[in-house]
């Protein structure tokens, strides 16, 4: 039985997906060290690198959503 859903391309990941994936691993992973900081009473520059890491790719993250609706 022969499948028809098949393409004769390979599935390959755009630049903007491949973006969009390491953006949320930054995003997870600076939460995560934000939050294990807290736990481990780092200095406050420590909270603030690993919170302004996480508003920036979560902002960017937003702009893409929104400009991609377009």
């Amino acid at each position: 039985m022969r499948n028809t859903t098949t393409s004769t391309e390979p599935d390959r990941l755009s630049p903007g997906d491949i973006a969009r994936t390491l953006l949320w691993t930054v995003v997870v992973a600076s939460a995560l060290a934000n939050m294990a900081t807290s736990f481990g009473g780092a200095d406050t520059w420590v909270h603030l690198v690993c919170g302004a890491v996480t508003v920036l790719c979560a902002g960017t993250l937003v702009v893409r959503n929104l400009r991609g609706r377009r």
